[in-house]
């Protein structure tokens, strides 16, 4: 029997994406998943709208980690993004190194055991090869599941893909399993959209 990959498409600076990440790491040990960690883009999603002026800041200069993350899956392959993404995970969400963003990702290079030349993809050039790769990435996902939600989404590869799941912390053992298989059953049912509650309590990185 096949392993079922499970494909979860993130954007690097989002908290909540990377907490997703890592329950879906955990669910991985209990059953029998591979998971695989895709590209979004929020600074594609809100591309010319009008925003906060903080946020749009955010946005500006969040493309640089998208983009590394794509090269890295271009030219060095999905494991090889895994890897940087979870060095990059640790420096930036668990250690709280959001001042230099571009110096976190080259951190993460080298900690992944990744060229460090892949830096060169980091600044935005529109049109170039990285660009349209990662507004490819972007398309996927967001194109299973609409322009009105964010990052991250996860797909089963079958059935219906969706945004999240959002969680605080993130489950691990077999309450990572417990998860997997009920998110699971709502992908196989074509009619299923929606679930949520309000968010309390901030970012548990536990």
């Amino acid at each position: 029997m096949s392993v079922r990959t499970v494909e979860l498409f993130v954007d690097p600076v989002c908290p909540y994406a990377w907490m997703t990440s890592r329950w879906l790491l955990h669910a991985a040990e209990v059953r029998d998943i591979a998971p695989k960690f895709s590209v979004m883009s929020l600074s594609v999603l809100n591309e010319g709208a009008e925003l906060d002026a903080d946020y749009r800041a955010m946005l500006d200069d969040s493309w640089g980690p998208a983009r590394l993350a794509i090269e890295i899956d271009r030219a060095e392959g999905n494991e090889a993004f895994a890897r940087w993404y979870t060095a990059w995970g640790t420096h930036y969400h668990l250690g709280g190194e959001h001042h230099d963003r571009r110096g976190v990702a080259v951190a993460a290079l080298a900690d992944a055991g990744l060229p460090a030349s892949l830096i060169e993809a980091y600044d935005p050039v529109s049109g170039d090869d990285t660009d349209v790769a990662l507004r490819a990435s972007h398309e996927k996902g967001i194109s299973q599941v609409g322009n009105d939600v964010g990052t991250p989404v996860i797909s089963f590869g079958e059935g219906t893909a969706y945004f999240g799941p959002v969680v605080s912390p993130a489950p691990k053992g077999e309450d990572a399993g417990k998860l997997l298989d009920a998110l699971s059953t709502m992908a196989s049912l074509n009619g299923f959209f929606e679930l949520k509650r309000a968010r309390t309590g901030g970012t548990d990185f536990s």
